[in-house]
């Protein structure tokens, strides 16, 4: 495992971090919405670089020690976050690398998948989605509760409460598999450590996502993927219920379907470890 250093990329600066020999195939880890590097938990990097693999996880901009921007203004798009991605890479001397995006970071894979065809290896897409579509489930109505009455804003200098509400934010994503307090309070309290500004890392790429329409051109365009992927998703994922994978793995070419029993909208929990290492390392062959 090597130290995170900041890298200069696509005119920003972006922290890294990377596990494994640069020698061996690149995978690069690609977060989902307001998350940062943590969002894919230290041993799950170390074991998948255990399998030979060069393992690259790194901060969107406005999370960690990546550039940030002020609270309610970013200044960036979703293009601008796909070519962070590429500047990453870039920045590592990698010309290809496989592609494993969550959420908001399966979006992205799937667009560079589509449009750098020679940059994309291989791609796995967990808890995501194509974007909108009427014959596709819709947030399921607990979570749109949720997003119609968030919680009030904690005191951003109250670390105890900005922690809970951290947590709390997790709790409608969550499925019924591998959830741990715990463990999920000390990421909260990790993440707020290192982060820049804490209240940009979670608001801004809602901003930001709310002004990028690429989610409505993509579906029509997923049959242009040429990279071999593989279709990862959470049987009670709560915002992209599960045939939002299951039309996913029908309309990518080759594309297969691991279905993750109970698990939700969530990088995937440690009991499923196991499966989905095994599975992200044969991939990856």
């Amino acid at each position: 495992m090597s130290a995170e250093r900041i890298v200069r990329a696509n005119g920003v600066d972006l922290c890294v971090q990377t596990f494994g020999e640069p020698s061996e195939p690149a995978i690069l880890l690609i977060a989902g919405s307001t998350s940062s590097l943590d969002g894919w938990p230290e041993e799950f990097c170390v074991q998948l670089a255990a399998a030979s693999r060069f393992v690259i996880r790194y901060d969107h901009r406005d999370t960690g020690r990546s550039t940030s921007y002020p609270p309610g203004e970013p200044g960036y798009t979703g293009s601008d976050l796909r070519a962070d991605a590429l500047g990453i890479l870039d920045a590592l001397g990698v010309a290809r690398a496989h592609l494993v995006g969550v959420s908001m970071g399966g979006g992205m894979a799937q667009v560079l998948a589509i449009e750098h065809p020679d940059r994309v290896a291989s791609l796995t897409l967990i808890a995501t989605s194509s974007g909108p579509a009427d014959d596709l489930p819709p947030v399921v109505p607990e979570l749109r509760a949720f997003f119609d009455n968030p919680p009030p804003e904690p005191d951003w200098s109250d670390r105890a409460a900005v922690i809970d509400y951290m947590v709390a934010g997790e709790l409608p994503f969550r499925g019924v598999v591998g959830w741990d307090e715990a463990e999920r309070r000390a990421t909260a309290a990790r993440v707020m450590d290192r982060t820049v500004n804490l209240k940009s890392s979670l608001s801004n790429h809602w901003i930001m996502i709310g002004g990028d329409d690429d989610g409505e051109r993509l579906r029509p365009r997923l049959g242009r993927i040429t990279a071999p992927t593989l279709v990862i998703h959470g049987t009670r994922d709560p915002l992209f219920p599960f045939p939002h994978g299951e039309a996913l793995a029908a309309e990518i070419p080759g594309a297969r379907l691991l279905p993750l029993e109970g698990v939700g909208h969530e990088v995937p929990p440690r009991p499923t470890w196991p499966t989905v290492l095994t599975a992200l390392v044969a991939h990856t062959a």
